[in-house]
């Protein structure tokens, strides 16, 4: 792999996770393969995104392994089925290998800043190894990459061990340690039964409490993993069965609420099968529909909340002191160690605070508070430019790979047309935009991410849904399947300059 940074670009593409992977791989594929046609910048000295910053003990997907992997790169040596980190984590390097990409990547690379340059028709990039102008932009930095601390007085005051969940420092040993979570979502329902054994103390701080359902996770037996190496059709059975079976979860959640009592009852089940006591299983039942928020996948975690060891603190916390926390109700909590299970921030993306359009103003200016975009890709004001993992195109019921693959497709439609039209710059135009946000916001509107009694990561600060997508993923793959020319502004390449 070449260590040089061009100075000039086709495509350029900002970060190495599932979606900058997806969207390289698939360029390279449709033949931009050259130093000058594609470049891929990484901040962190290896691939992965999410898959390489979150390290905490037990850390796996959501979603099962033969679904939550590239359709054209299936892993029949999966050995459960959800997918631990360290397993992804090698399954993304090695496609990255595999599919030539590692020649095209930049490690150590961040983005400073981009802005689009008019006159050249070209985005003017400014990384920590240098400038690159690139014609088509890819920010492929992912919606769950900026972990979000809460705002408490004394934050910096605790004279302990301190860290988000995304950030796991494994140099603290909790062992016999008084430890405090703040947090009781995902990554908390899996790192919790992880490390209570081993503390002294474990106390939980659970301001809404959320529904949970059996993760069902299993080993993959070893014929079943010769099976899938020696006759790929049958993963790819497997795949499709999954796939099928998760997209059901979209009719209640977005199409025909009036199901979701039906759905709740496992959840319901599962609550009062693991905790017997009346009391207990009050302060964990949601006061909100399942799938409001995130829904939580776990067979552990009411056992562990139900350790000797471990208590569950139904009051938020409060304050950060030297030596602990206070809750809501005043009571103070002495902690060695304080781990934070808080999120990240989807609505506020770090990068957009670093891309500028053909206005001057930075892409966090122009959404001021409330991401939009059309299909979650492009922007009108930012010609040549592409989110991955955009607005409202999170799932609370499937894949987001399978999200990326078509945002991906999309993309190396777009390059083709810039070449075919010999075309400078498409944007999209303000109305077809504004048509498509409306249109998405419509279809929310009855879903129970907005009408499920909850307040979730999924509105953003003007109280709009700009995260979640609204219906089934293969209606989001029919949308992207081509370049919609009649929904961009076309520039052609001045006669000057062929």
């Amino acid at each position: 792999m070449s260590e040089d940074l061009p100075t000039e670009v086709r495509v350029l593409v900002v970060g190495a996770g599932f979606g900058g992977l997806a969207a390289a791989a698939q360029l390279r594929a449709a033949g931009y393969r050259s130093p000058d046609d594609l470049l891929l910048i990484e901040r962190a000295d290896q691939v992965g995104g999410t898959w390489r910053d979150n390290t905490y003990p037990e850390c796996a997907c959501d979603v099962q392994s033969v679904l939550y992997s590239f359709s054209f790169a299936a892993n029949p040596d999966w050995t459960r089925s959800y997918g631990r980190q360290p397993e992804i984590l090698d399954y993304l390097i090695r496609i990255t290998r595999q599919t030539g990409l590692l020649e095209h990547v930049r490690f150590g690379c961040e983005l400073i800043g981009a802005a689009w340059d008019a006159a050249s028709a070209r985005w003017v990039v400014e990384t920590s190894r240098g400038v690159v102008r690139a014609q088509v932009l890819v920010a492929a930095t992912g919606a769950l990459s900026a972990p979000r601390l809460p705002d408490l007085p004394g934050m910096d005051s605790f004279t302990g061990d301190a860290f988000h969940s995304a950030r796991w420092n494994h140099s603290v040993s909790l062992a016999g340690k008084r430890v405090g979570v703040v947090g009781t979502g995902a990554s908390a329902v899996q790192f919790v039964p992880a490390i209570a054994p081993s503390v002294s103390h474990l106390t939980v701080f659970q301001r809404t409490p959320g529904w949970v359902i059996p993760r069902g996770d299993r080993p993959y037996l070893a014929s079943e993993r010769a099976l899938y190496r020696r006759w790929p059709v049958t993963q790819k059975i497997s795949r499709g069965a999954a796939y099928l079976y998760r997209e059901g979860y979209v009719i209640g959640m977005a199409h025909y609420p009036q199901l979701l009592p039906a759905m709740q009852v496992i959840a319901e089940s599962h609550l009062r099968k693991q905790v017997p006591d009346p009391e207990l299983r009050a302060k964990l039942r949601p006061p909100f529909k399942l799938g409001c928020k995130r829904a939580l996948l776990s067979d552990d975690w009411f056992p562990a909340l139900q350790r000797p060891n471990v208590e569950l603190v139904t009051s938020a916390a409060a304050e950060v002191t030297p030596h602990g926390l206070i809750d809501a109700t005043g009571r103070k909590h002495e902690l060695d160690v304080l781990i934070f299970g808080t999120g990240f921030t989807p609505t506020e993306p770090p990068v957009a605070r670093l891309l500028s359009g053909k206005d001057g103003r930075t892409l966090a200016e122009s959404w001021d508070g409330s991401p939009r975009a059309y299909l979650g890709l492009t922007v009108h004001g930012f010609p040549n430019m592409f989110l991955m993992y955009g607005p409202n195109t999170n799932l609370g019921h499937s894949s987001i790979v399978y999200m990326l693959e078509s945002q991906a497709r999309y993309i190396v439609d777009a390059v083709r047309t810039l070449d075919r039209a010999n075309l400078a710059s498409l944007e999209v135009r303000a109305d077809v935009e504004d048509s498509y946000v409306t249109d998405v916001q419509r279809r929310l509107g009855h879903s129970v991410w907005n009408k499920g009694g909850c307040a979730s990561w999924y509105l953003d600060r003007t109280g709009r849904n700009s995260v979640m997508w609204p219906t089934f993923t293969w209606r989001y793959r029919q949308a992207t399947r081509r370049l919609d020319v009649d929904s961009y502004h076309l520039k052609a390449v001045p006669a000057h300059a062929l």
